[in-house]
């Protein structure tokens, strides 16, 4: 594993994730039944996300940061775990944190005979450790009673304690190779801005967004999902979105309406 550093020819600040919302990677009976189909996402829409995610992958080959869990070196482990340790937290704060995580538990089955109390400790710098922990060790303990295999069909991950939607796409996604998009709200306002927004609340019913985000990233599923999230932390921010500075402004719906002249 090499050493941590920080993400590189950027100087803005990452934006923090929210993997406790109801896009969660917490424990729900809620989960996608099977890989949604494009069929809500018409053929206009659907020229507009392919030539949006060769543009962002452009991008993220100047811009796009750089973590240890997206090392070459990097095992389905870590980058299943990593997941977790990112609920409500910034991907800087788990980059200065994730090397001694992976040292202090380097696998599966280690991290499942952690004491809880040890565990927590360890996680508290993070904030949310209680929740944190009782995570990582329900998802520890299913994969090392599997050597580490995870179901490849996301229906079976609705009795895995911490697998929501969203790890379930990271499994899908790191483990079986499955073009699976790794959708919480920062990836989801991207594809709303850039397109149009959702009609639900909660983004993991809404069928439109499921379906532009698996069409998103239906081709190197990987290098889009990494562009599409750094996009939205450095660019396509929540608040005060850098629209001048965007590649993809030009074709923006956001940018060229409403949301960014009000």
């Amino acid at each position: 594993m090499r050493s941590t550093r920080s993400p590189r020819r950027v100087r803005v600040t990452t934006a923090t994730c929210s993997k406790f919302t109801p896009t969660s990677s917490g424990h729900s009976s809620h989960h996608q039944k099977s890989m949604p189909s494009p069929d809500h996402v018409t053929p206009g829409e659907k020229r507009k996300l392919t030539r949006l995610a060769k543009d962002l992958k452009h991008w993220a080959k100047v811009n796009g940061r750089d973590f240890p869990w997206r090392s070459s070196e990097a095992n389905t482990y870590q980058q299943v775990i990593v997941e977790v340790l990112l609920q409500r937290t910034t991907a800087t704060a788990v980059a200065g944190f994730f090397e001694a995580f992976v040292a202090k538990y380097p696998s599966w089955s280690q991290l499942a005979s952690a004491k809880v109390e040890d565990l927590e400790g360890f996680l508290r710098p993070l904030g949310l450790w209680r929740r944190r922990a009782q995570s990582l060790l329900g998802i520890a303990k299913y994969a090392a009673e599997n050597e580490g295999q995870f179901p490849s069909d996301p229906r079976e991950h609705r009795q895995i304690p911490a697998v929501g939607q969203y790890v379930s796409n990271a499994i899908l996604q790191f483990q079986h190779g499955q073009p699976a998009p790794l959708l919480d709200v920062n990836m989801a306002r991207v594809i709303e801005r850039f397109v149009h927004p959702r009609k639900l609340a909660d983004i993991r019913y809404d069928r439109w967004l499921q379906d532009a985000a698996h069409w998103l990233v239906r081709q190197d599923p990987r290098e889009v999902n990494w562009a599409v999230l750094d996009f939205a932390a450095l660019i396509c921010r929540a608040r005060n979105p850098l629209c001048t500075a965007c590649p993809v402004s030009t074709r923006c719906s956001y940018f060229n309406g409403a949301g960014m002249h009000r």
